[in-house]
């Protein structure tokens, strides 16, 4: 055995050269590929898989037919897979790509099987010349996340649109409210249907193999990315330690690894290698998500046991070593080359004011992707979370993040939250603040960008800190133009005695002879007005003022003149004739005008909860 996995190993390298181009079988020559037309009913062959540990092994397989046009320009071969051990787990996740052999020919990869319950080992395989198709396919030049480039310095709102921002994984929306959950909608309506609505024979999922999060966190995970084709599961996707037995580079047959995450929490795609020529090879059989162009990070596997399953059996295992890049996610397969680095950024946690933590300092490098660093950064707050805080107790949280982008300044930002009775939800990353950032930055559309780094301080209190606002005192229901209104707010702990707070505003001179509607309201719940970025810096900015204070109350009216925001800068009131005097006669680019307040801002030492609207009169000043 120690024989054959040299040998092995030694294909991955310079011994590939002699299978550099693998040509169809056509007429009477054989070559080292069998083509569909050749394929009948009845023939028999083998396939390569990894059942355990890193080494290929045989497993026979007997042809049933040729589903013609399957896919799109695509036929499917069926074929029945009798093992000792598929007889038992039937269709496998993480076998597709398995190579098929017919005739002594390469002839395709294992790929396809029934959605749910399979009763018998039968499965569906992608000929192999639509697979080769996709390794001989270029990188196509420039491509920002493999090859890199100098970056502008100084973008501006004229300069051309990047050229990455097309494809199935982009931002249809605003650039400053950026959401990673309406992202993930819109970039799974653009690969078809989801797990649920699938039917028939279908592309076998690819296990996410998840180490490090717990069961919310992994719940949500699996909300995110099921329907890009992913199935998460807790199944393993650390790094395994070194062997002196691991193959050091991809083989035919061999398992390979997509890593989404590593470190601390780790997320691992995992299938087989195809076909290896030179430094590039060609796996699964099926898209993991149909990205097209991409860059992830790929990685060496090891299978530590198939489990079984009636509905979908799948392969559990860990990475050995970091290897190339996934460049090409299409219908018939995705294909990686060694000699690639994907870019990664790491994010790093330090957890504060909870003794006895398994972990106070987290560190994890996750995949740098316009739409899924979003959906794993969230995941990794999420799970260091909960693996954090699990008690049954009132926790206040809140956390500071410095987000490095490169070739600009670091931003602050601060995210917080408050749990009664028990842990936080994790889905609350989804919409927090550090999230936001980090998709506004990586799908703005001046500059490709590459994140340095997060750095996060994630400080727990476990205590209630809520004031639940009972109700307002208007203590100078009639003040004059210019002068201050005072209001006694009325506030209850969760156990004590109430507290009061007195909070105040001044009242303009244009609004002398009116009653004013005046809101209390928690600082979170307001959004300061922000102009619309016209470059990077003005997105980096905005997102690190998305909010006022948390623990704040605010004091706010409308006011009748209007405010405007221009080319990064916001002037909050502005008359009528002002706001005529900007609007160009020439020119569609003009100051965009929206409703003004005027506030004041109050500092709390807790949270606020609830709002309410009271009324006091202006009073004109004689002069």
């Amino acid at each position: 055995m120690r024989t054959h996995l040299l040998f092995i190993a030694a294909l991955g390298g310079t011994a590939l050269g002699l299978f550099a181009s693998l040509p169809l079988a056509r007429g009477d020559a054989k070559g080292a590929t069998i083509g569909v037309d050749e394929i009948k009913e009845g023939m028999k062959g083998y396939g390569l898989t990894v059942f355990h540990g890193v080494v290929p092994e045989k497993f026979d397989v007997e042809v049933i037919g040729v589903l013609h046009n399957f896919r799109s320009g695509q036929d499917l071969v069926l074929v029945k897979t009798p093992h000792p051990r598929l007889n038992i787990t039937r269709n496998v996740q993480g076998m597709s790509g398995s190579p098929i052999y017919l005739d002594g020919r390469l002839a395709g990869a294992y790929s396809y099987s029934l959605r749910q319950f399979m009763v018998e080992p039968v499965a569906g395989f992608t000929p192999i010349a639509p697979m080769l198709s996709e390794l001989h396919r270029p990188i196509p030049a420039g491509f920002w996340p493999l090859q890199g480039g100098p970056l502008p310095s100084q973008p501006l709102a004229a300069q051309p649109k990047r050229a990455d921002l097309d494809g199935p994984t982009r931002w249809d929306g605003p650039i400053n409210g950026y959401d990673v959950v309406e992202h993930g909608k819109q970039v799974a309506s653009r690969m078809g249907v989801t797990t649920d609505s699938a039917r028939g024979i279908v592309p076998v999922a690819t296990p996410l193999l998840v180490a490090g999060l717990g069961e919310r966190s992994l719940a949500m995970l699996r909300g995110a990315f099921e329907p890009l084709g992913l199935d998460p599961q807790a199944g393993g996707g650390g790094q395994a330690p070194p062997s002196a037995d691991d193959p050091q580079h991809f083989v035919d047959g061999g398992s390979l690894g997509v890593q989404l995450s590593r470190g601390d929490i780790s997320m691992m795609g995992l299938g087989t290698v195809t076909h290896v020529e030179g430094t590039r090879l060609c796996g699964f059989g099926h898209p993991m998500m149909n990205a097209g162009d991409s860059a992830l990070p790929a990685a060496l596997g090891r299978v530590m046991w198939i489990y079984a399953s009636d509905q979908h059996s799948f392969k559990v295992g860990e990475a050995t070593r970091t290897l190339g890049a996934l460049v090409n996610d299409r219908q018939s397969a995705v294909v990686v080359d060694e000699t690639k680095t994907a870019p990664v950024f790491p994010i790093r946690v330090e957890v504060k004011g909870v003794q006895g933590a398994p972990r106070t300092i987290w560190n994890v490098e996750v995949a740098e992707e316009r739409f899924m660093s979003g959906s794993l950064a969230a995941s990794v707050y999420g799970g260091v979370l909960e693996a954090t805080v699990s008690d049954h107790r009132d926790i206040t949280w809140s956390m500071k993040s410095r987000v490095k982008i490169r070739g600009h300044a670091p931003i602050d930002v601060d995210d917080f939250g408050l749990a009664i009775g028990g842990m936080p939800e994790a889905g609350e990353w989804f919409q927090s603040r550090v999230i936001s950032a980090i998709g506004s930055a990586l799908n703005n559309p001046w500059e490709n960008v590459h994140v340095e780094g997060i750095e996060s301080v994630l400080t727990v209190d476990y205590a209630r800190e809520l004031l639940r606002l009972r109700g307002v005192d208007v203590l100078d229901p009639v003040v004059d133009a210019g002068e201050k209104a005072r209001f006694l707010l009325h506030l209850l702990p969760f156990s004590g005695a109430e507290v009061t707070r007195t909070i105040e505003i001044t009242m303009p001179h244009e609004l002398a002879g009116k009653e004013v509607e005046v809101e209390i309201v928690p600082g979170y719940e307001v959004t300061p007005e922000a102009a619309a970025p016209e470059n990077l810096d003005q997105v980096l900015a905005n997102a690190s003022r998305q909010n006022l204070d948390p623990k704040s109350v605010v004091a706010q009216f409308k006011v009748p003149m209007e405010g405007v925001t221009f080319q990064g800068h916001v002037a909050p009131r502005l008359p009528s004739f002002a706001l005529d005097a900007l609007r160009p006669a020439t020119s569609d680019v003009s100051p965009e005008s929206y409703l003004s307040f005027a506030r004041s801002v109050t500092p709390m030492d807790r949270f606020m909860e609830g709002r309410d609207k009271v009324k006091v009169k202006v009073r004109a000043v004689m002069r």
